[in-house]
């Protein structure tokens, strides 16, 4: 979709400014219904759009991604514009400054329609927990996006953008994605640079591309993908173009898949994902059914470390420094300690009290016990030692030339997408959501969600996704085995 758009950009069919205002003219429409967007960015989009229609009158050359519409999650600072983190803590807060990814996007042109939708600090599957919104997903908007990034799939499912960023900890973009039928692709740890992501889980957040098909997903990490001097963690990429690694032959290609993935699947979802793996082999590819013995430990070790990391990132919003600030002198057990220290602390309780929703402050908590003295040992210290062990199986599996794989396949969800109010009775089920997910984020490997056929769930036809997760940096691979599948499809 982004080619045939810079083409006909450059052709003169279209501009980008009636591009710009199709989209806006859309989100006005539909948005409503389904609640993507927190902030619009019009008059930002608007003179985006004009100065690409300037160049191309002029001769210059534009680039690929310049003049194309798109949205942006709004847990990424974008200088000037509301950023909220879907949170009442920071409902004040404007970014004095770019992430490197925005930094990025601007300077190749691209156009921004605004900020959307998540789960509050992105800790959700299913962007109900957002303090301003419930996203609904457009293919049934009884039904949940998925989350944490269910405002970015839903704006690109709903065609209210054509791309957009999300981040992903434990599998928040590839979930809503598999749940909205759209393409999301999780990069490598350190593929793309957190600088401006306002992180909730240092090692295991990624940001990364929803789009419409892969072509789309490979262009926009192009654009986004390179090494950062502000963050420690950043790869070098050398300016690779992905889009170019798309077309290829996958003959010869090893798949794997997970047996236990597969047979505690409901049937319908089992038979999507095994269509898959029937057409892989037509493609050419050698399927084999392979053993990590540690993946199953995959889900317990991020909601160990996951919760450790959001306690200590989320410390730094307590009232003082940006974001909301409450002072509450009726709603204090603090009468005891001198008036100067109670009104800190008032601040410091009150602000997090009524800023923070429900579910961070649980992450809070589960994070602060497993780091407490006497608990560090028994749960932060060993989930690190299982998740080496974890890292270990998948070197073992990649690295062997008779017994290993080139490529892991495995359902991105458990199921297509819940009804809204369903799970949110029990937590557990909730984060069962990210069963299949987490493990590319507990490594740090890269996978990417694309579409399988769609299941009739419920007297409905939905959307359902499977993913592949590949060797450390290497996207080429699971874009172009990704591309094979769709242009076969």
């Amino acid at each position: 979709m982004i080619k045939e758009l810079h083409e006909k950009l450059l052709a003169g069919k279209i501009t980008s400014e009636k591009l710009t205002q199709n989209y806006f003219s859309k989100i006005k429409k539909k948005d409503e219904k389904i609640s993507a967007f927190l902030t619009l960015t019009e008059d930002l989009a608007m003179a985006q759009a004009k100065k690409t229609d300037e160049k191309i009158k002029k001769g210059e050359e534009i680039g690929i991604l310049e003049g194309i519409p798109g949205a942006v999650k709004d847990i990424i600072c974008m200088k000037g514009v509301r950023t909220t983190a879907a949170s009442k803590i920071l409902d004040n807060y404007i970014a004095p400054y770019d992430a490197t990814v925005i930094q990025k996007l601007k300077a190749s042109g691209a156009v921004f329609l605004g900020k959307t939708n998540c789960d509050e600090f992105a800790m959700g599957s299913s962007t109900e927990k957002s303090a301003y919104a419930i996203t609904k997903n457009p293919a049934d908007l009884q039904r949940v996006p998925g989350g944490s990034s269910g405002g970015s799939a839903a704006a690109v499912a709903g065609d209210e953008a054509v791309w957009a960023l999300g981040s992903d900890t434990g599998g928040s973009i590839r979930q809503p994605d598999s749940f909205c039928g759209v393409v999301g692709l999780k990069p490598n740890y350190g593929r793309v640079s957190h600088y401006g992501l306002l992180s909730i889980s240092s090692s295991f957040d990624q940001i990364g591309p929803i789009a419409k098909n892969i072509e789309d997903a490979a262009i926009i990490l192009s654009e986004i993908a390179g090494q950062d001097k502000r963050d420690a963690t950043s790869a070098r990429s050398a300016g690779k173009r992905y889009e170019k690694y798309l077309e290829g032959s996958i003959q010869g290609l090893k798949i794997g898949f997970i047996k236990e993935h597969f047979e505690n699947l409901n049937k319908k979802v089992k038979n999507s994902m095994e269509n898959v793996l029937k057409k892989y082999a037509r493609l050419g590819a050698e399927i084999k059914e392979i053993n990590l013995p540690h993946i199953r430990y995959s889900l317990p070790v991020y909601y160990i470390v996951m919760p450790c990391e959001v306690s200590s990132n989320l410390a730094r919003f307590d009232g003082m420094k940006y974001g909301m600030r409450i002072f509450d002198q009726q709603d204090s057990d603090l009468e005891k300690i001198n008036p100067e220290e109670r009104k800190l602390r008032e601040i410091y309780l009150d602000s997090r009290r009524y800023g923070l929703g429900e579910e961070v402050k649980k992450r809070i908590m589960l994070g602060t016990y497993a780091l407490s003295s006497g608990y560090y040992e028994a749960y932060y210290l060993r989930a690190q030692k299982v998740r080496e062990l974890i890292k270990r199986d998948f070197e073992k599996i990649f690295a062997s030339s008779q017994k290993g794989v080139d490529l892991i396949l495995a359902p991105t969800t458990p199921t297509p997408a819940f009804k809204i109010g369903e799970k949110n009775a029990n937590p557990i089920e909730m984060y069962l959501e990210d069963i299949f997910t987490v493990t590319a984020n507990v490594i740090g490997i890269p996978a990417i969600s694309l579409p399988a056929d769609p299941v009739d769930w419920e007297g409905k036809k939905l959307p359902v996704g499977f993913q592949l997760m590949g060797k450390w940096f290497n996207e080429e691979g699971i874009l172009r085995a990704a591309y094979a599948y769709e242009k076969s499809s």
